[in-house]
């Protein structure tokens, strides 16, 4: 009996354990189940923390941290150097083959850039408060150094182009026209910069673009009173001039004038004597009436031209053949410098569009002599020397994107595809190639 009971209080017990464990379980209050997330593996959203950023003042590094491999990185900074050594525009960087369409698209909202080129100068180069021109008072643009132009507000290289143009007029701006003509200074520079220019408005007539015949005088000058109809080739040298410019003012009176100057203005319009110069010169000069050769009797009589100019080819003839055929010392000296800087003409028509030419003498001078093209260089667009490309009139405006465009492309249809030249230039151009 003592065995059958213990048997059923334990039964008891078991049932009575397991009614407790259920009722707890049927009890507890029902926890929400933890969200799933799902973690992307995608580097471009992981790696990449875009910020506002200007593409001029990244380096390497930076470039790379922005998803950009070592060859893409050295690609986009010589680039950059091509196109002056900043980037204008989104527009100018998209162009960079190393930079696909999309990387641009994923970059283009975070770029500290104007739209485009025509942005960019519409806002003086000034976007996002990069740059900004600073004038501080009136000032000689002719005694400004590299250093004073960088502290006004341009670039190292802009700088270095804008004494670079300074000297190829012959060490002066010589007007504020001619200033203005200086490609680096955009139309907004020059009409914040030209209350502020010590310079002439206009250009004077005697001015000639070529330095070799008008250009600073290295002589110190000194000023006395004289007669410029008996001044020989030394007392010229003493007011400044170098010995060519001496010999040219002489020769401008003895053949030109017909053996003197008749009148202030006949000195002012030698081309080798600068507006600067003639100012200088002008309370010291005394014409006396006794050497001014008015008469039409005394003319000097024109020599008979030894030269046969049927003969004589444009591309060789000389700058004493010119001035035997009738042109004066103006017209000669544009005529050769241009073709010394194209290396020689391809046509006649490109004669005529020298500078400081007498027109008419000149076209009687094309009907008479011939032109031989054959000695005149030419090349192709991927051979071309770099320092021909940048050099020559007709190329140097696109010399950097010649040389960069034929580092990856050889088929000259797409380079010329890929320069967007205006039609005009193009057939200029092409005069020249291969």
């Amino acid at each position: 009996m003592k065995k059958t009971y213990y048997q059923k209080l334990a039964f008891m017990g078991m049932i009575l354990i397991i009614l407790f464990a259920f009722q707890n379980y049927t009890g507890t209050e029902k926890e929400d189940f933890p969200e799933v997330k799902f973690i992307t593996s995608d580097p471009a959203s992981t790696l990449l923390h875009l910020t506002e950023f200007d593409p001029n003042e990244l380096d390497e590094k930076q470039w790379q941290n922005l998803g950009f491999t070592e060859k893409q990185t050295a690609t986009i900074l010589n680039y950059k150097k091509i196109v002056g050594g900043k980037f204008l525009s989104k527009e100018q960087f998209k162009k960079c083959f190393a930079v696909s369409e999309e990387k641009f698209g994923e970059l283009n909202d975070y770029i500290l850039l104007p739209e485009s080129n025509k942005d960019a100068k519409s806002k003086n180069f000034t976007a996002f408060g990069k740059t900004s021109i600073s004038i501080s008072g009136k000032f000689n643009p002719d005694h400004y150094t590299a250093n004073d132009w960088v502290k006004m507000g341009f670039s190292e290289r802009q700088a270095a182009a804008i004494l670079k143009y300074k000297s190829f007029l012959g060490g002066s701006f010589v007007s504020k026209e001619k200033f203005k003509e200086c490609f680096i200074i955009n139309e907004e520079n020059y009409n914040m910069l030209s209350p502020y220019l010590m310079l002439p408005e206009k250009t004077p007539d005697s001015f000639s673009r070529y330095p070799k015949t008008f250009g600073s005088h290295k002589t110190k000058a000194q000023y006395h009173p004289f007669d410029p109809n008996t001044t020989d080739l030394e007392g010229w040298k003493s007011f400044g001039f170098s010995d060519k410019q001496a010999q040219t003012i002489i020769n401008y009176r003895d053949r030109n004038l017909r053996g003197s100057f008749k009148s202030l203005e006949d000195i002012e319009r030698c081309f080798v004597i600068s507006a600067e110069k003639f100012v200088e010169l002008k309370p010291f000069i005394q014409l006396n009436p006794s050497t001014i050769t008015n008469s039409p009797v005394q003319k000097t009589p024109v020599q008979q031209e030894k030269t046969d100019f049927s003969k004589t080819d444009l591309n060789t003839i000389t700058f004493k053949q010119l001035l035997e055929f009738g042109l004066d010392e103006r017209s000669a000296g544009s005529i050769i410098g241009f073709r010394r800087k194209l290396g020689g003409f391809i046509n006649k028509e490109q004669i005529l569009t020298t500078y400081n030419i007498d027109t008419e003498l000149v076209k009687k001078l094309l009907s008479t002599a011939p032109l031989n093209t054959a000695d005149v260089p030419r090349y192709t667009l991927t051979e071309a020397p770099e320092d021909w490309l940048k050099n020559h009139p007709y190329f140097k405006y696109s010399a950097d994107k010649i040389i960069f465009y034929r580092i990856s492309e050889k088929d000259e249809r797409k380079i010329w595809k890929l320069l967007k030249v205006k039609p005009e230039y193009e057939m200029r151009m092409k005069l020249y190639l291969k």
